[in-house]
């Protein structure tokens, strides 16, 4: 992928998710906002696979929410265990035609739409090791700033740009 696209396209929106995902998208990033969290969407761990969104709370506390848009998306979906070595809690997001019983009792579980959502099941919490911690925390800046910088380069007018 190259590093500035000459295309008229916004490199904060990559394209591959569908208008449903995006729905879910925005209200649980409304919501963990709420919650004082920041979050970046498809962040690529170090095993190469991309969490949907992953959030970053003020006491360094790392979530992982999986967004799926439909029962066909869930039982398609055999990488989702693998999402919990790399956060603190792992959540999967659904709108509520998505019947929640497809979902591992487990996890926890937020129903969303664009609009904002709601935690209807809180995860459990496994902690992850301090040098895990780091590594993850480093790839949710670095892959911030190279947004950012993206984003600046391609254009695209930010929060604050008018200041």
């Amino acid at each position: 992928m190259p590093l500035i696209d000459l295309h008229a396209r916004n490199p904060l929106k990559d394209g591959r998710q569908s208008a449903r995902a995006m729905q879910i998208r925005r209200g649980v990033q409304a919501f963990l906002a709420d919650l004082g969290a920041v979050t970046l969407p498809e962040v690529t761990l170090a095993t190469g696979r991309r969490a949907d969104i992953m959030a970053l709370h003020r006491d360094g506390t790392i979530w992982i929410v999986e967004i799926k848009s439909s029962v066909e998306d869930m039982k398609a979906d055999s990488k989702w265990p693998d999402y919990r070595a790399w956060c603190d809690r792992f959540f999967f997001a659904s709108l509520a035609d998505v019947p929640q019983t497809v979902f591992p009792d487990d996890c926890g579980f937020m129903l969303a739409d664009a609009h904002g959502a709601e935690m209807l099941r809180d995860a459990p919490e496994h902690k992850l090791a301090a040098a895990r911690r780091k590594t993850v925390t480093l790839r949710f800046a670095q892959t911030a700033a190279q947004r950012l910088r993206a984003a600046e380069l391609a254009g695209v007018e930010l929060p604050g740009d008018d200041a």
